[in-house]
Parts: structure tokens; C-alpha cells; sequence
């Protein structure tokens, strides 16, 4: 009696776990696949179909979840590595690759780990393509070395079901004694700049300071050219003015003259110069030596013809009227 509860007991306690099982077994044939997300259903074994974003109901015991799949893009850290450049310099690079699932199917079935094999063939990759440039160049070449590698991984980007977006090299790290070469190189290629530079500001400093002596030069011979014009100027307008003056002094004159008593006028006022005239040659300074006898007023006067004065037409004043055959 005994043995027949246990016995029961332990098929109902076996019912009891194979009820649960069925139950997780159906509650596991619902799922819910999120955005941006993909899930492989493999039915006894063989691939069934996939499963994207939303409800699905499963058939429990034949279907199963095999592989779940990110669709985002994914940044992928690629391992420093040693690798040595044409002129045997070892340097240490690492990158990341940017990538993302375009096949869940291809990824789940055409490569073991799609990541690490994008890691490994990108490490590959950039070991060849550094091995075939310079120190100097990988530097320079960075993004040559990145395009080498995409292109590598497209190849295989269907099998694998994968697109390859980019990849970028994060260092290149040469040895210690390298980076000190290097940048003694570079302080003496900066140095190099610096005097060059000094060189060519003093060389145009030089250049600038002849240019503004002979700028200088240039505006003051201009100015002194300017100077002599103008007083040249001025000088042949005064000599005009007096001409002008004079040759109107002498109208007034000849028209005086020409008028009635002007003759008497012009003889005393003649008179009257000569006899100031004499009274300066009395002074103690003076030495003087005349011709004729100051006493003789009357032939001084007649000596200076003014009878034979006799104005013109045109009011021009004549000269002195000479005998024929006088010298």
C-alpha cells in the first residue's frame, strides 16, 4: 500500500514537471522581437525563417530561436598589433571598424563570428598595407590604409551578410628611440622654418626701407621741382607786373608830356632832380667826377634835347631827332 502512494506520488510529481515544461515550452513559442532586431527559427534543425520586429507565435517542440541579431550599426575595437613598414620599423596600430548585419541569415550561417573575423581580416589587412609603406608615410597615409581595408571587407560582405561603413586607425606608435628621432627631426625642421622665415622678413624689411628712401627721394625732388616752378612763376609774373607797370608809367608820362605845358613841367621837374642831385655831392664821402660844369645849368639842360621830343600818332614816345649826316 505503501509502495503503490509513493509510486503515485512520483508520477504525479513526474505529470507535474512535464506540464511545466509544456508550459514554458508554449510560452517560450511567444516572442517579441524589438526594433532593429532580427531572429533566426530553426525548425528540427534546418532554417525556417526569420523573425523581424513585432509579435510572432512559434510552434512549440519544432520551432526554436537559433541566432539573434543586432541591425545597428556596431563599433567594433581592433586590437593593437605590431607590424613593420618597408624600412623595417616596427610600430604598434590599432583601430575600430564600423559595421552592421544586412543578412542575419548569411551572418548566422556563413561565418562562425562575423566580428572576430572582421578583426582579423582588418588586422591582416594593415599589416600588408604598412608593410609596403614608410615610417613617414603611414602617417601621412591613413586613410589609405582605412580604404584598403574597406575594401577587403567588402569583398565578403555578402557571405558574410555584414556592410562594412568604415574603418579608422586610432594610433601608430612607433618605438621610444623612433619618436625621440622623430621629434629631434622635427624641432630641427621648425628651427629650419624659424630662420628662413627670420631671413625672408629682414630681406623684405630691407626691401620695404630702400623703397621708402627712394619714395622719400622722389617726393622731395618732386617737391624742390614744385618750389623753382613756383618761384619761376612768381619771378616772371613780377617781371610782367613791373613791365606792366613801367610800360604804363610811361604812357602816363609821354601822355603828360603830349598835354599843354607839358614840356615846361617835365624841364622843372628835371630842374629840380638835378639840383637835388647837386646838393648831395657836397657831403664829405662822396667823390665824383663829372664831365661837364655844374655851373652851367642852362647847356646841361640843352644838352639833354628834351626840344627835340616829339610824341608819335600812336602816342609812343620818339627817340631824339638827328641831323643828316650827324654820327
Amino acid at each position: 500500500m505503501e509502495l503503490f502512494t509513493a509510486l503515485n506520488n512520483a508520477s504525479l510529481g513526474i505529470l507535474a514537471l512535464l506540464a511545466l515544461y509544456v508550459a514554458y515550452k508554449f510560452l517560450r513559442a511567444i516572442r517579441f522581437v524589438p526594433q532593429q532586431s532580427a531572429y533566426v527559427v530553426e525548425r528540427l534543425g534546418n532554417y525556417h525563417k526569420t523573425l523581424e520586429a513585432g509579435f510572432h507565435a512559434l510552434v512549440p517542440f519544432f520551432d526554436e530561436v537559433r541566432y539573434t541579431h543586432d541591425l545597428r550599426e556596431q563599433a567594433i575595437p581592433v586590437e593593437p598589433q605590431e607590424c613593420f613598414t618597408e624600412d623595417n620599423v616596427r610600430v604598434e596600430v590599432d583601430g575600430v571598424i564600423y559595421l552592421s548585419v544586412t543578412n542575419p541569415v548569411n551572418t548566422s550561417y556563413g561565418v562562425t563570428d562575423y566580428r572576430r573575423a572582421a578583426i582579423q581580416l582588418a588586422q591582416t589587412t594593415t599589416r600588408s598595407v604598412i608593410g609596403r609603406m614608410e615610417l613617414d608615410t603611414t602617417f601621412q597615409e591613413r586613410a589609405a590604409i582605412s580604404r584598403a581595408v574597406v575594401e577587403v571587407l567588402s569583398e565578403v560582405e555578402q557571405t558574410w551578410g555584414i556592410k562594412v561603413h568604415r574603418y579608422e586607425i586610432k594610433n601608430i606608435d612607433p618605438p621610444r628611440t623612433v619618436q625621440k628621432a622623430m621629434e629631434r627631426q622635427m624641432t630641427a625642421e621648425r628651427e629650419r622654418r624659424a630662420t628662413v622665415a627670420r631671413s625672408e622678413g629682414k630681406q623684405q624689411s630691407t626691401v620695404n626701407d630702400a623703397e621708402g628712401e627712394k619714395q622719400e627721394l622722389i617726393n622731395q625732388s618732386e617737391g624742390e621741382k614744385q618750389r623753382r616752378i613756383n618761384e619761376a612763376e612768381g619771378r616772371a609774373k613780377e617781371i610782367e607786373a613791373i613791365a606792366e607797370a613801367t610800360a604804363e608809367a610811361i604812357e602816363r608820362v609821354a601822355g603828360a608830356v603830349s598835354a599843354p605845358g607839358g614840356e615846361e613841367a617835365v624841364k622843372l621837374r628835371l630842374a629840380e632832380q638835378y639840383l637835388k642831385t647837386i646838393s648831395k655831392l657836397g657831403k664829405k664821402e662822396n667823390e665824383v667826377l663829372l664831365p661837364a660844369d655844374l655851373t652851367r645849368y642852362e647847356s646841361v639842360i640843352d644838352g639833354l634835347s628834351l626840344d627835340e621830343f616829339k610824341l608819335r600818332p600812336d602816342e609812343e614816345i620818339a627817340s631824339p631827332s638827328r641831323e643828316d649826316g650827324e654820327e
